[in-house]
């Protein structure tokens, strides 16, 4: 994708944001992948017992980390692993399908990983796992099916492993 290209999906991003009535626009454009069957799995245990993981639309990922693919129009349908007790400043946002200023900032804006963990110190609930998960939330096209098909089930697998009670979606 050319660079012109990203600069006008930034300014869509940005113009909405700032525009709410406009996004009605935007979404229309979208046909949405509508599903059957939700998974849905009823806590078996009291939530300060529970640990809890975190999964992001937001692109969020570590800096060493290879960012989301912006050039691709289909969007990224990978994951980033984030290991819980990343620092916050080596965290960063590659995504330009929405205007993440104020995440640029604050991290917990969109990733609220200090928020969980003031809810741990509470004893609100009883962790959070090891790593979280992040994806890029603008996949359409080809891409959906790599989603749903394999990336998507392969972080319920991992959160499975991980010992996830609770998984908090935070989108972008």
């Amino acid at each position: 994708m050319p660079l012109l290209t990203r600069l006008k999906n930034r300014l869509i991003a940005r113009i909405v944001t700032r525009h709410p009535a406009l996004s009605g626009m935007v979404v229309d454009a979208f046909e949405p992948l509508v599903l059957q069957d939700i998974p849905w799995t009823s806590l078996t245990k009291p939530l300060d017992e529970c640990a809890v993981a975190l999964v992001t639309t937001a692109g969020v990922h570590r800096r060493d980390q290879q960012p989301f693919d912006m050039h691709d129009p289909d969007g990224d349908p990978t994951f980033r692993e984030i290991d819980a007790g990343t620092p916050r400043r080596d965290l960063m946002i590659t995504h330009d399908y929405y205007d993440h200023t104020d995440a640029d900032r604050d991290i917990n804006v969109v990733f609220p990983l200090d928020r969980i963990g003031e809810l741990v110190s509470e004893g609100v609930v009883g962790g959070v796992t090891r790593f979280h998960y992040a994806f890029m939330g603008h996949i359409t096209g080809r891409h959906v099916l790599t989603l749903t098909h394999v990336s998507a089930p392969r972080v319920a697998s991992r959160l499975k492993e991980l010992g996830a009670d609770i998984v908090l979606l935070t989108p972008g």
